[in-house]
């Protein structure tokens, strides 16, 4: 039951809120951010511990004030997800800015291949539209399966839509169909700052460890594809800002296992560095860091 009302509120989300004015969106999705935030549930509590990482000299005050402001940039994400089906290829277009994007028409110019490493920050569906739309550049991405089953495809049909590939994480087979694409001078986006699987690679960010995903560093390393981090924000425009971070180098020497770590590190830094810059952009609700995890393990 739980499954097929949380697949039907967002089945109503992308009917309805699509129709909105843009500025009653806007209002909406306000109004709700600040409603759960003041009930203070385990979602903000926990966005707060780790927005405390990441501003560590914050009083409870300011932390409060981040937290509200992060909520608030959740739901902008979600009321934009919404409604991005809707917009027009020029509301596309002219609702993105970046920064330093030559990194990647570079890179792709050159023929290698670009994987595209990104934090939960802001919104990376905007951002792909714009890629796909104002550069004209399809990509590929990958899609956690969600729960029920009909709510991953709405997500994926939706994806779809703007003009991306979305296979399936689904371990070594998801990962051959993205060195294909690359090898053929494709373009891969993944997010990237959040792996808690065995398969993770364990990184210090913000001063203590927490493990990103390996994907990103083993796929340049196997297909001699650009890794290029980028980061994303709001400020109080209608437009989202982001910027692309300068190419992770594969290592000249070490051991598979050293440069995967060594590169895992070089992401982790860039996202810190736009993380701690916009640190009320980052949407990070859950757990992150290991020592956050052992007590709920020990308990397991």
């Amino acid at each position: 039951m739980k499954e097929r009302l949380t697949d039907a509120l967002y089945g109503l989300g992308w009917s309805a809120v699509k129709k909105l004015p843009e500025p009653v969106a806007v209002r909406l999705g306000r109004t709700l951010a600040d409603a759960v935030w003041k009930r203070r549930g385990k979602s903000v509590l926990r966005l707060e511990s780790n927005l405390a990482r990441v501003v560590p000299d914050a009083t409870p005050a300011r932390l409060a004030g981040l937290s509200q402001a992060g909520m608030r940039s959740y739901m902008r994400y979600w009321m934009e997800s919404f409604r991005l089906p809707a917009w027009s290829p020029e509301r596309v277009r002219n609702g993105f800015d970046v920064k330093d994007v030559h990194y990647l028409t570079d890179g792709l110019a050159a023929g290698k291949g670009v994987v595209l490493a990104l934090p939960h920050m802001g919104n990376y569906d905007l951002a792909g539209a714009w890629v796909t739309t104002e550069l004209g550049v399809p990509f590929t991405t990958v899609a956690e399966r969600l729960k029920p089953e009909t709510l991953y495809d709405r997500f994926v049909a939706y994806r779809e839509g703007l003009g991306m590939e979305v296979l399936p994480h689904t371990g070594g087979v998801a990962f051959g169909t993205l060195a294909r694409r690359l090898r053929a001078g494709g373009l891969v986006c993944l997010v990237a700052d959040r792996d808690l699987s065995a398969s993770g690679v364990e990184v210090k960010f913000f001063g203590e460890t927490t493990r990103i995903p390996a994907g990103p560093a083993l796929l340049a390393q196997q297909t001699g594809a650009l890794l290029l981090p980028v980061t994303l924000w709001y400020d109080d425009s209608p437009v989202m800002r982001g910027r692309v971070h300068p190419p992770v180098e594969v290592p000249g020497t070490g051991s598979r296992a050293e440069k995967t770590s060594e590169m895992a590190q070089a992401v982790a830094d860039a996202f810190a560095t736009g993380i701690a810059e916009h640190p009320e952009d980052w949407h990070m609700l859950q757990r992150l860091w290991l020592a956050d995890l052992e007590p709920r393990q020990e308990t397991s």
